[in-house]
């Protein structure tokens, strides 16, 4: 004869778990589960984990539309890619999402992505899901030194995280990787390796990435003890054909580097071309450094010397970050950084002589 398997008191064994039945298994109220449930700051963190193990044990799930209405919140976060920019679609993109997704996720939140091809078009993107009730707070990618969605999401009221340190931006909560150290590392390592005249070719100047890797370079290069050479620096240089202008450029110089550090992977790549055009080999006539990691840094003949950023690892962060700022926390207490991971590959070499 089988056994019986016990069903818990009050409610049949294929009902849905209530948040009564959770408080009830633990010995506590509905209003401390729900606090807890929604990490509020007056619940302590034993208390908050004891509680998400007793709701992962029985299986229960808060309704959205329940939760939307009695907190105001559709526990989901919101992030607007602008498909105009110059690298939209690269493939770092799809382990980004991975981590935002992850990190909401792992909150029982969501995430609702929508697309806008100009800066007007953003801000109406922003306003329609607001309006229709499809994100809670947005993460904005590439912090700028003008932010016309730090403008408007700011005097909104809307919890917002950059990716990416924004200097005046007060009330602002972000997660960044620390471009100018790695710009001052590389400095390092070529004046290691024996260069001494060495260009640098920044990012695009709208971004806040770009004075703070302009700054790390300047710093490496006082601390090797070497000379700016301003006739090396050019800037605004986002893609292969920006790469390869800048890099004619620099190359044409009277006296022209014997290494380049470049601000992203892009401009690094457009430089292998400058380079071929005048029968220069990479990584034995001209050294040169990155910054992003792409996939195409890893292929090229002799492959990139970089610095390659997690992106998975920054989504996920952000997404947390992101939470935790609809959920009231100060925005200025929410402001986290980290360092690239340096990669050394072929196209940095010794110093042979003058080019």
């Amino acid at each position: 004869m089988g056994t019986t398997e016990e069903k818990p008191r009050g409610r049949d064994a294929g009902a849905r778990v209530t948040i009564s039945d959770v408080a009830g298994a633990l010995g506590l109220t509905k209003s401390t589960v729900s606090r807890a449930m929604n990490s509020y700051p007056d619940i302590s963190e034993a208390t908050r984990l004891r509680v998400r193990r007793m709701a992962e044990k029985m299986n229960y799930h808060p309704l959205s539309h329940a939760q939307a209405i009695k907190t105001g919140r559709t526990r989901s976060l919101g992030l607007v890619l602008q498909f105009s920019d110059h690298d939209s679609h690269r493939p770092f993109l799809a382990e980004f999402l991975a981590g935002l997704s992850a990190g909401a996720s792992a909150e029982h939140w969501t995430l609702t992505v929508a697309a806008a091809d100009s800066d007007a078009s953003m801000i109406e993107t922003f306003r329609e899901m607001l309006r229709d009730g499809k994100a809670d707070g947005f993460v904005l990618p590439r912090a700028m030194t003008e932010d016309p969605r730090v403008k408007f999401l700011s005097s909104a009221a809307v919890p917002f995280v950059l990716y990416g340190r924004h200097a005046t931006a007060k009330g602002a909560a972000w997660y960044d990787i620390l471009g100018e150290q790695a710009m001052q590392d590389a400095v390092a390592h070529l004046a290691k390796l024996g260069h001494r005249r060495i260009g640098f070719i920044n990012g695009g100047a709208q971004y806040c990435y770009a004075p703070l890797r302009l700054a790390g370079f300047r710093e490496g290069m006082r601390d090797a003890g070497l000379p700016v050479d301003e006739d090396l620096i050019e800037s605004n240089a986002v893609t292969l054909a920006d790469g390869e202008r800048a890099g004619d450029r620099l190359l044409t110089r009277p006296n022209p580097p014997t290494a380049i550090v470049c601000a992203v992977d892009f401009a690094a790549l457009g430089v292998y071309r400058a380079a071929a055009g005048r029968g220069l080999v990479i990584g034995r006539d001209l050294s040169v450094i990155g910054y992003d990691g792409i996939p195409e840094g890893a292929y090229a003949m002799p492959p990139l010397t970089t610095f390659t950023v997690d992106n998975r690892a920054a989504g996920e962060r952000l997404a947390k970050l992101l939470i935790r700022r609809v959920r009231g926390e100060d925005p200025e207490l929410l402001r986290e950084t980290t360092t690239a991971t340096f990669v050394e590959r072929g196209s940095t070499a010794p110093f042979r002589g003058s080019i």
